[in-house]
């Protein structure tokens, strides 16, 4: 299980979330629309580069984001980053009774909130990945946070974010809370990946239970404008 930790998207995209994969035998891409990663097998070669590249227009941006990735010369890097992920393992969740289920009429709200507060990539159809929740205040979304990567006993909590003008009250931890209590009762694991630079965030995790296990590289990738 360790090695699909250090490589969460290819399972991923490979096992429970096949169905939102553009896909060859070595290299895998979500759907645009429902969310920006790409992924590839733990040998990575020049063929399976080559075959990612296939997957993408020449030009389109892409990320990878796992243990370890060394693009070739001819993939422009256009941002990196370094993931701390933590893992559920002693989480006590609890029900959260202002949680909303939010669904495809919540979207527009859901991308404005996002793009707001910046939690990470969030695209239309993300929602369909797993179940996201959601606070509202006097009708407007507020705060959310969801489920996004899958695979073998393993569910990630993703797009954990509060608006700036209700932060401070814990709105995030309650949804969190929640999101573990309705994974651990599938007899998944929950993990999730905060900003190595995020003290706040993993100091906030740590005091829920949430364990760090490893560093993950993320690599923001403009594909070959030449095949």
């Amino acid at each position: 299980m360790a090695d699909l930790l250090d490589n969460a998207i290819w399972p991923t995209l490979t096992g429970p979330h096949r169905r939102f994969a553009i896909a060859t035998e070595r290299a895998a891409r979500f759907h645009p629309d429902v969310s920006v990663f790409s992924a590839l097998p733990e040998d990575v070669d020049p063929e399976a580069w080559a075959e990612l590249a296939a997957l993408h227009e020449p030009g389109e941006t892409t990320a990878v984001f796992r243990r370890s990735v060394a693009p070739p010369p001819e993939w422009t890097v256009l941002a990196t980053f370094v993931g701390i992920q933590m893992l559920a393992t002693r989480v006590i969740g609890a029900p959260e009774p202002d949680a909303l289920v939010l669904h495809a009429a919540d979207v527009p709200e859901m991308l404005a909130l996002a793009e707001t507060t910046q939690p990470g990539p969030f695209r239309p159809r993300t929602i369909e990945l797993g179940t996201y929740l959601g606070i509202r205040d006097e009708g407007r979304l507020v705060a959310m946070a969801g489920q996004r990567m899958r695979f073998d006993g393993h569910i990630e909590i993703s797009a954990v974010c509060t608006l700036e003008s209700h932060r401070r009250q814990g709105l995030g931890t309650r949804l969190v809370l929640d999101l573990v209590e309705r994974i651990h009762a599938t007899g998944a694991v929950a993990f999730l990946h905060a900003s190595a630079d995020n003290s706040g965030a993993i100091a906030m995790y740590e005091r829920l239970g949430f364990e760090p296990r490893a560093e993950v590289a993320g690599i923001v990738l403009q594909v070959p404008t030449e095949r």
